[in-house]
C-alpha cells in the first residue's frame, strides 16, 4: 500500500440512548482521515467527561507533534496514550476529579500502514463482507477470568462484574499499552465504539 491517505469516507456519532441523560464519551476524527479516537469516560458526570476529553486532546496533540519522526508507529502510539494517562493523573489531584478515568481506542494511518492502540473495553471492529471481526480484546476482569478458564464465555453477558476494567487511562500502574498493526483489505469498514454499542454487536 502506498503512503498516500486511503480514499475513504468516515463519520462519528455520540448517542445517549434510552437509559442516560448524558454521555461521558469523546471522539476525534482527523479531517485528513489519518487518525480516529474514541474515549469513554468514567468517574461521575464531570470527571468522566473531562477524562475522555483530555485523553482525546492529549493523544491528538502528541501524535501530530511527533508524526514526522523516526519513531516506530507502535512506540508513538504507546507514548501518546501514556502522555494522556499522565495528564489524567494530574487532574485527579483535584478532589472532585479523584475518580476520573477513561477507556480509549484509536486508529492511525501512518507510513502506509494502519495501526491501532487501546486501553479498556472500547473496541475496534472490521466489517468484512457480511460479518464483524472483533480486532481488540477487552481489558476487563471478566475477560481475564474467561481467558484463564475461571468463567464460561456465556457468563460474559450476565456477570455482575462484566464491566469492571482491568486497565484504563487514569491509573498509576498503567505501563503497557496494547498496539497492533492491521491488515486492511479493500472494501473493509472499520468501527471504533464504546461498550455502549458492543453488547448489541
Amino acid at each position: 500500500m502506498s503512503a498516500s491517505l486511503p480514499d475513504w469516507a468516515f463519520a462519528g456519532l455520540s448517542d445517549t440512548g434510552l437509559q442516560r441523560a448524558t454521555n461521558q464519551d469523546s471522539y476525534y476524527l482527523s479531517p485528513a482521515g489519518n487518525l480516529f479516537i474514541v474515549a469513554d469516560g468514567m468517574g461521575g458526570h464531570a470527571g468522566g467527561q473531562e477524562a475522555s476529553r483530555l485523553t482525546t486532546e492529549v493523544i491528538e496533540g502528541y501524535l501530530y507533534e511527533h508524526w514526522v519522526s523516526d519513531r516506530l508507529s507502535s512506540e508513538l502510539l504507546e507514548a501518546a496514550v501514556l502522555a494522556a494517562n499522565d495528564a489524567v493523573l494530574h487532574e485527579q489531584q483535584r478532589p472532585e476529579m479523584a475518580d476520573m478515568g477513561t477507556t480509549v481506542i484509536l486508529l492511525m494511518y501512518r507510513g502506509g500502514q494502519f495501526w491501532c492502540a487501546h486501553v479498556g473495553d472500547s473496541r475496534l471492529y472490521i466489517l468484512r463482507e457480511s460479518g464483524f471481526i472483533q480486532v481488540t480484546q477487552d481489558h476487563t476482569w471478566i475477560n481475564l477470568a474467561i481467558t484463564k478458564g475461571n468463567l464460561l464465555p456465556e457468563q460474559r453477558q450476565t456477570h455482575l462484574w462484566r464491566h469492571m476494567l482491568s486497565k484504563c487511562v487514569g491509573r498509576g500502574d498503567l505501563r503497557l499499552v496494547e498496539t497492533q498493526q492491521l491488515d486492511i483489505e479493500s472494501g473493509d469498514r472499520l468501527l471504533l465504539c464504546s461498550d455502549g454499542l458492543t453488547e448489541e454487536l
